[in-house]
């Protein structure tokens, strides 16, 4: 199956950016969708942003809405997140993940990286 490797991840002051980058291997990535999810200490994991194969659909958590940008190049076999203006609540691990069907819930992707942690300080 695919296996994906995040990347970008760091400590960084509240209003700063980070881009979190995805590497996938071992599988045609351009055919499935991939999403980032994060998870706070002691809290659920969430979802923070999806995209399709195409890269024609993307959604967005209402709490990232307008500060965070997820994108692929199928070329690069790379999913991207683009985080700016962060915030301290931004903090957490934050794990991308294939999906052969779009979706938007954690239960619905089948493969999943290690994860790259992100703090951000005030």
């Amino acid at each position: 199956q695919v296996q994906l490797v995040e990347s970008g991840g760091g400590l960084v002051q509240a209003g700063g950016s980070l881009r979190l980058s995805c590497a996938a291997s071992g599988r045609t990535f351009s055919m499935y969708a991939m999403g980032w999810f994060r998870q706070a200490p002691g809290k659920e994991r969430e979802f923070v942003a999806a995209i399709s194969w195409s890269g024609g659909r993307t959604d967005y958590a209402d709490s990232v809405k307008g500060r965070f940008t997820i994108s692929r190049d199928n070329a690069k076999a790379t999913v991207y997140l683009q985080m700016n203006s962060l915030k301290p609540e931004d903090t957490a691990v934050y794990y991308c993940a294939a999906t052969p069907v779009y979706a938007t819930n954690h239960y619905q992707y089948h493969t999943w990286g290690q994860g790259t942690q992100v703090t951000v300080s005030s």
